[in-house]
């Protein structure tokens, strides 16, 4: 029997076959509300065999502590740059994750936070709730040019939609499938200035790395069009909160949804909360009935195979 630390809160929170699977696995289960933060994770660590994780800080620091009993990080969902991968790798622990289960679900919430920011439904629906019956006229988003950064399962997902609103695409990515682009008529950028533009709505939906890591900053931001809206669901480290934060007050961004921030959950004097035309959603881009029960059920799927001494679906590391 292994005992397993679950910190994931929306596959304890969403009913499914998930829950009743895991409580019969057989293996000790200890459930913590995640994300959990560095110095929490190291109260616990030490006496797990296996996490079921989201996105908690799994540190160098916290696999450290964790060793000798720590044999597999099961990450329930796809990111996994909360995870030292290098430090799991070098001492055989067995990193997991869910790869094609939730680029549906957040394909969908990219479209709502355009939706809304392009209608300025935030600001009908608050003046309706309090009696007032002010209107002001928004946009269309037919006819408009999307650029997507990172053209993987989500981005591809995304373009499918925009063709579908009748918008034209344009992408840039490292990897580009010439199919795909050929297909969904998306008109490709080697650089990211060109896209940045001539974009009327750039989302994001490529990886954190050292190099996208505040790939959104006051010099890119100026290369946008003025009052372009910018959209994302992939990680709240890829923008520079306080040159997104700058734009939104001066207007040359004409507004800027996203379902991730830097900091979650953010302070309350987070500069993102209090910002002119933003709209922030907590991190529920892939939180739907449908994309947990694929999440989850791939995760724990992913651990109990590899407790019970057989290879997982996906594995994000080889030793």
């Amino acid at each position: 029997m292994a005992r397993i630390l679950l910190t994931t809160t929306s596959f304890q929170d969403t009913p499914g076959p998930h829950l009743a699977r895991l409580e019969n696995s057989g293996h000790e289960v200890v459930r913590e509300r995640g994300p959990l933060p560095e110095a929490r994770m190291l109260e616990l660590a030490g006496s797990f065999d296996a996490f079921l994780c989201g996105d908690d800080a799994i540190t160098a620091a916290v696999i450290q502590k964790s060793l000798p009993r720590l044999r597999i990080i099961a990450k329930y969902g796809i990111g996994l740059d909360k995870i030292d991968l290098a430090t799991a790798t070098a001492n055989r622990i067995a990193v997991t994750f869910t790869p094609g289960v939730n680029h549906t679900t957040v394909a969908e919430h990219t479209f709502a936070l355009l939706l809304i920011l392009a209608k300025d439904l935030n600001h009908h629906i608050n003046e309706v709730r309090a009696g007032r019956w002010t209107r002001r006229t928004g946009h269309e988003i037919a006819g408009k040019t999307l650029g997507i950064i990172g053209l993987g399962r989500i981005g591809r997902e995304v373009a499918v939609r925009a063709n579908a609103f009748g918008m034209a695409c344009a992408g840039y990515d490292t990897h580009w499938d010439d199919a795909f682009a050929a297909t969904h008529s998306i008109t490709r950028h080697t650089t990211l200035p060109p896209l940045l533009a001539t974009a009327d709505v750039v989302t994001l939906h490529t990886n954190l790395t050292p190099q996208t890591h505040g790939m959104i900053n006051a010099a890119t931001l100026a290369q946008m069009k003025p009052g372009a809206i910018l959209l994302n669901c992939g990680r709240g480290e890829l923008i520079d909160t306080p040159a997104v934060a700058a734009a939104l007050q001066n207007g040359h961004l004409g507004g800027y949804g996203t379902d991730v921030l830097d900091t979650e959950p953010p302070s309350p004097d987070h500069a993102l909360l209090h910002a002119p035309r933003c709209i922030v959603t907590p991190h529920i881009g892939s939180r739907t009935h449908e994309s947990v029960q694929r999440q989850a059920g791939m995760a724990l799927e992913n651990l109990l195979l590899f407790l019970s001494g057989k290879a997982p679906l996906a594995q994000a590391n080889t030793f």
